[in-house]
């Protein structure tokens, strides 16, 4: 007789917590302490910010780094400095995170939606060079749950076209495209610090690029447009208040201490998980390129086929898993079947946009409807935190028969 779920009164199959997160030790409240006693809570006054920048962008081999305020006004204030307005296009994935199109919008252009792999769940170079029109000015590629986009291909698709491109780095903290670093094969690159991610100050973001040129733009633009040491209230271009404190920069640095040996664990632990799934018929692990030499592993992402759950739907599936002890999500919607897209609620922004006669979404579509995913702290712990992913979901598989 199989084993009886939880959400049919039986006990959860996982009674051990996964590791706490976010992660925080005595190095947070050491440098939080550093602040408060400082009496320099602002970053223009303070040295947390200006020392954060330096570290992350050494540690992205990129020359320079703004902090924000969140990953969202990243892409916003990048977009900005590329000067995309009213009359761009703007090439995004159709699988991402509402900012990454919303962004766009709000910057006055007009976001153009394209299909991923559906192995990676990263943009398709193929996709994005059938998508580029006269109007076309950027490509947003976003690495997805940290696995790499071909930014060879991109890249070389871009510079072909003379259109700049921002990397959607907000769940690759620290990772490699054959080598590379996310964020530093691109003109821009945006990072999240929200409370989900690799690293976290609860909000935040940043920008990288090589370009002084821009980051030069981007530190005006995030000061309500004004130079640095200003005293007499200059404004020399259009901004606004995209500054971080000195207290989210002061979290970060001790994040920042703990990163590269957590995408280690994750890798590593990724690598075991795909393992002790390989031979479960109905649940395929996002895939991965020869390229992607670090993934860190935002998220570990698989797809869920009903028919080998005695047709258990996906959204069932979830619930039981999470019952069982095991947290987990659906996928991201595809933009355009979101109500914000659908109803074109841009509030005046863009208009005329016809996104029911869209390029073939087929990838992201299937991916939107069938993908589950974990968080990434569930593979931060031991061998047996794995194992009982596995068994929890083996568990669910087996009640159903």
């Amino acid at each position: 007789m199989s084993e009886t779920l939880v959400i049919n009164g039986g006990s959860p199959y996982k009674t051990k917590p996964f590791p706490q997160w976010p992660i925080s030790g005595e190095r947070e409240l050491e440098l939080i302490t550093e602040v408060v006693k400082s009496g320099n809570w602002w970053r223009m006054t303070g040295t947390m910010v200006d020392e954060f920048e330096e570290k992350f962008a050494k540690m992205h081999d990129t020359e320079y780094c703004l902090a924000v305020t969140n990953g969202t006004h990243a892409i916003e204030l990048s977009l900005s400095v590329l000067d995309i307005g009213r009359g761009d296009e703007v090439i995004v994935p159709a699988l991402t995170f509402i900012s990454t199109g919303s962004a766009v919008i709000y910057c006055n252009a007009t976001p153009v939606l394209v299909d991923v792999d559906p192995e990676t769940f990263c943009m398709s170079p193929e996709a994005f060079e059938k998508a580029i029109t006269p109007r076309t000015k950027a490509v947003i590629p976003v690495h997805m749950a940290g696995h790499a986009c071909d930014m060879d291909r991109i890249c070389e698709i871009a510079r072909k076209h003379n259109i700049k491109v921002i990397e959607d780095a907000a769940h690759g903290h620290g990772g490699e495209w054959k080598n590379k670093r996310i964020g530093s094969m691109g003109d821009i690159a945006i990072f999240s610090f929200q409370n989900g991610k690799l690293m976290t100050c609860g909000e935040g973001g940043c920008i990288v690029t090589n370009s002084k040129e821009f980051y030069d733009t981007a530190y005006l633009m995030h000061g309500v447009g004004r130079p640095k040491n200003d005293r007499t209230y200059q404004h020399l271009v259009m901004g606004s208040n995209y500054r971080m404190s000195e207290f989210h920069a002061a979290i970060l640095l001790a994040q920042l201490e703990r990163i590269e040996h957590l995408n280690e664990v994750r890798e590593k632990h990724a690598l075991f998980l795909d393992n002790l799934l390989e031979d479960v018929e109905g649940i395929t692990p996002q895939g991965r390129k020869e390229g992607s030499t670090l993934n860190p592993h935002y998220m570990y992402m698989f797809y869920y086929d009903s028919l080998y759950f005695n047709g258990m739907s996906r959204q069932q599936f979830v619930d039981a898993l999470i019952a069982e002890g095991i947290p987990s999500f659906i996928s991201f919607p595809v933009l355009s079947d979101t109500k914000f897209f659908k109803e074109q609620k841009f509030g005046r922004r863009i208009e005329g946009y016809d996104y029911s006669q869209e390029a073939d979404l087929s990838n992201a579509r299937k991916i939107a409807s069938d993908v589950i995913w974990l968080p990434h702290y569930t593979l931060e712990g031991d061998t047996e935190d794995l194992k009982d992913i596995a068994g929890a979901i083996n568990k669910i598989k087996n009640a159903g028969r």
